[in-house]
């Protein structure tokens, strides 16, 4: 793969030229974003304690020095890698969630965008690292992973809620049970169908609906 220098960014030749030209910003926040996408497949694949950061930076298209000068350490990128994770999916699915009204259809939203999401070699990063250092709630790491799965557990407790309160979602185990299955039953129907576009969607959205309660009908009407 081809590897950037600080001055691979700029165009060269006067038909190269651009109306805006690339500020150092510009090119910092791509060298970046190039970064925490090829981490996040590494982590994904590979694990925290296998992650090697010359492999990170070669695949994103860039040198080993690149990578330390945005980020001092692999703790360093991967904590970063859990914050883009997090961002890059509020902002792709946890909106469209929000603009939801009906909790069921909310819930159901949450299974196939996650799906959608996850298309992107990136799925297992929050199991992955969860898995590694369970057992370990000082770790920045660990700790970190922990907060945002206990808020995707808050935003599902809450929705199974306004659901049951509304006959929508039918009586059954207690809500934090739910929540737990319906994240755990999410999490291994993507994991397992990765690559299996667009039946991922559909059966991740069954599943979900399954841990629920609801029937198929539920499925194809929201």
């Amino acid at each position: 793969m081809h590897v950037r220098d600080r001055e691979a960014d700029r165009p060269t030749g006067r038909g190269a030229a651009s109306p805006r030209r690339a500020t150092q910003a510009d090119r910092s926040a791509r060298t970046r974003n190039a970064l925490l996408e090829s981490a996040a497949r590494g982590l994904s694949r590979y694990g925290y304690g296998h992650l090697k950061l010359e492999q990170v930076a070669r695949e994103a298209g860039y040198t080993r020095g690149a990578l330390y000068h945005q980020f001092k350490d692999k703790q360093d990128l991967t904590l970063a890698v859990v914050e883009w994770w997090c961002a890059s999916w509020g902002q792709e699915i946890g909106r469209l969630v929000d603009q939801e009204p009906d909790p069921v259809a909310a819930l159901l939203t949450i299974a196939r965008g996650h799906a959608v999401y996850c298309r992107r070699d990136v799925a297992r990063v929050p199991i992955a690292l969860r898995l590694e250092f369970s057992g370990q709630p000082d770790h920045p790491v660990g700790r970190e992973v922990e907060r945002n799965y206990d808020m995707l557990l808050r935003r599902c407790r809450r929705l199974i809620d306004v659901g049951r309160e509304a006959g929508a979602i039918p009586p059954g185990p207690p809500t934090e049970t739910l929540a737990l299955a319906f994240v755990g039953v999410l999490e291994g129907t993507v994991i397992a169908l990765a690559g299996r576009a667009p039946d991922d969607e559909l059966l991740a959205a069954r599943a979900a609906a399954g841990v629920l309660g609801l029937d198929s009908v539920a499925v194809t009407h929201h």
